[in-house]
């Protein structure tokens, strides 16, 4: 969120401390500033509010809190602490269907209102935050919003049908399928935007019409939208369910200020409070009359204390404060704080929505008494009082596989289709939990086959380790699973695979992995749950060695040329001379020379060579190859070996 230094000075006055301050207190206690940037005789800073913090941060007053609470200062002024007192009108109407995705709204009618032009320091303030002036009604209404987190709605009241006995009727309620609705136009765009409605969408309607008006929490529409003919309007502030409101956002693909305040839960105590600050502030700059107000709020929140005990801090952050130094902590933030059995009892401020546990108070005393405060604490070690069968045979059976040459792969637990559906899923392709570690072992091995030269191996050996998902009734079972695959040739499948991994499936019974598993077109899996179950109780952990430093080496994305040399050498030349008369030619292209075969014969050895070109710019030609392959050929004709 961007936040203006000289807007912050509003509620902090002089005891605001510098822009470079601001931006370090910040950063050690709160939230992380992304950026900073002058902007005429003002200072915006680009602060990262989390969703820990978005209830009561995503304002300047609420930033402007945290920084006195930093600081042990007091606002200066503070416009959630302000007096409301307002008429109450009795021109309203309003029907909420849902108490639980409406919990409160609230309306004000000001007669006698001039639209026009903001004053000069309104549309300063605006800009600062990259906001684009309006007019002073819908200006007052983002200022307010920016201030202290609560988004408003301003109609033009004449614009709206009446009752038979002069009254407003607002309808907070589920859409009508296939309803549409006109929203108001995007910044910079030419033509409105129409939706049509699935009916999970709460709306604000026009109940003199039955007509939908706005999508709750999300954007106001076309219908009776402010304009210089305007004189009566009518303001609206609500409380609208944080999930409703996220997700018929996400379901119309609209983001805007009010979906990212809704969406993190503001206070229900902020509706009147930010009403009373625009109704003096539109007075101030548009003139008019406040004829009433009308709040409906049928299950008022009431704030429980929660007992804070000091040990409980101290235990969970290890530090030794005093009592004392934990209540003025609290006090800190604004929250009221008394005696109680064992510790505090503390009631939130109104404003923040995310103090509702013990552990969310003990979160903050650690956070303002600075987390650099805390010292690093070594464990003290523990004898364990049982082994993990599961973890001990996994890594006993990853320790074996590794030593038959296999590599472990982990793949996605989520699969296009399966027998489990995801109510959520991440993405089209991830609608399912896998029932099987089979299908994506048999990708990753098709996939690796056509590399087995790059990678200069005979073969491409895989395992994997992980957990499937299997419907079973009405519940669903989670198991552990082993998967191994082998595939010696690219074009897939062939009986030498299945020797391999019978082969490997023998050396693990040697070393008592007792199973009756075989393998089958290049694959097998085991249910290691069962498995487990049927082998000794481990008593201990074995020793692991811990395995060589691993650097990790780009590799090229273009695809490699293979070439393949033969050649009879004297039994008394070794091995390493001929590769290094070979690498020596071939060039900076050659990422790879193996020996593929070799066998003696009448006093000579066979040697048969697989060397990989590959760039890293481009794909290669055989035209760029060839001189390379020329070069090795002469080079071991010079050292006197017999190509064939």
């Amino acid at each position: 969120m961007l936040i203006s230094y000289n807007w912050l000075k509003d509620y902090l006055g002089e005891e605001l401390p510098t822009a470079e301050q601001v931006v370090d207190l910040l950063t050690m206690h709160s939230f992380e500033v992304e950026s900073v940037e002058v902007v005429g005789d003002d200072t915006v800073f680009d602060i990262k509010v989390l969703p820990d913090r978005a209830s009561d941060c995503l304002s300047h007053r609420g930033v402007a809190r945290e920084i006195a609470t930093l600081i042990d200062k007091t606002l200066i002024f503070d416009p959630l602490k302000t007096e409301v007192n307002l008429p109450v009108s009795t021109n309203f109407e309003v029907v909420i269907t849902d108490n639980k995705l409406c919990s409160r709204f609230m309306l004000a009618h000001m007669s006698h209102v001039k639209i026009g032009p903001s004053p000069d320091w309104l549309v300063k303030r605006l800009a600062a935050i990259g906001q684009r002036s309006i007019n002073n009604i819908v200006d007052a209404t983002n200022y307010v919003m920016y201030a202290v987190g609560q988004p408003l709605h301003a109609y033009d009241a004449d614009l709206f049908a009446k009752t038979n006995d002069g009254k407003w009727c607002f309808d907070i309620r589920k859409a009508k399928i296939g309803e549409e609705l006109s929203l108001l136009k995007d910044k910079n765009a030419t033509e409105e935007r129409r939706v049509v409605l699935s009916g999970s969408e709460l709306v604000i309607a026009d109940g003199g019409k039955d007509l939908a008006i706005g999508l709750a929490g999300v954007k106001g529409g076309e219908y009776a939208g402010v304009s210089t003919n305007t004189t009566n309007i009518i303001i609206e502030a609500a409380h609208f369910q944080s999930t409703s409101v996220r997700q018929t956002a996400r379901k119309h693909n609209i983001a805007t200020d009010a979906v990212k305040r809704f969406e993190n839960n503001p206070s229900e105590f902020l509706p009147p409070l930010a009403l009373n600050n625009i109704i003096k502030l539109i007075t101030e700059i548009a003139g008019g009359k406040l004829e009433g107000m009308f709040d409906m709020y049928p299950n008022p929140i009431v704030t429980s204390p929660v007992l804070v005990r000091t040990s409980k801090v101290n235990q969970m952050l290890g530090l030794s404060l005093e009592p004392s130094v934990v209540k003025s902590i609290m006090e800190r933030l604004g929250a009221k704080v008394e005696e109680g059995e064992g510790g505090f009892l503390v009631t939130t401020p109104l404003e923040r929505t995310d103090l509702l546990l013990e552990v969310n108070y003990i979160e903050e005393v650690g956070r303002i008494h600075g987390l650099t405060n805390i010292s690093s604490i070594k464990p003290v070690g523990t004898i364990l009082e049982s082994v993990n069968a599961n973890y001990y045979y996994s890594q006993k059976i990853r320790q074996i596989l590794l030593t038959q040459g296999f590599s472990e792969v982990m793949t996605s637990s989520f699969r296009k289709k399966d027998e489990i559906q995801l109510q959520n899923s991440l993405a089209s392709d991830k609608g399912c939990l896998r029932s099987s570690l089979l299908p994506t072992l048999d990708e990753v091995l098709m996939q690796n086959a056509q590399n087995v030269d790059v990678l200069g191996l005979r073969d491409i050996r895989i395992f994997e380790i992980g957990k499937v998902f299997k419907k079973n009734v009405n519940r669903i079972e989670e198991k552990l699973m082993l998967a191994l695959g082998v595939q010696t040739k690219k074009t897939g499948h062939v009986p030498a695979d299945d020797k391999i991994i019978n082969n490997t499936l023998t050396v693990l019974k040697e070393n008592g992995i007792e199973h009756t598993a075989m393998s089958r077109n290049g694959v097998c899996e085991i249910n290691l749950d069962e498995l487990i179950k049927g082998l000794p109780v481990p008593t201990k952990y074995e020793f692991m060695e811990v395995g060589s430093e691993i650097t990790y080496k780009p590799f090229s994305l273009y695809p490699a040329i293979v070439r393949d040399i033969a050649m009879w050498v004297d039994s008394s030349v070794d091995r390493e001379d001929v590769l290094k008369v070979i690498k020596d030619k071939a060039g900076n292209l050659c990422q790879r020379v193996t020996l593929f075969d070799e066998f003696a014969k009448d006093g000579r050895v066979s040697y048969a060579f697989r060397l990989v070109f590959q760039s890293f710019d481009k794909t290669l030609t055989d035209i760029e190859v060839e001189p390379f392959m020329d070069a090795v050929y002469n080079s071991v004709k010079e050292a006197g070996f017999e190509t064939r």
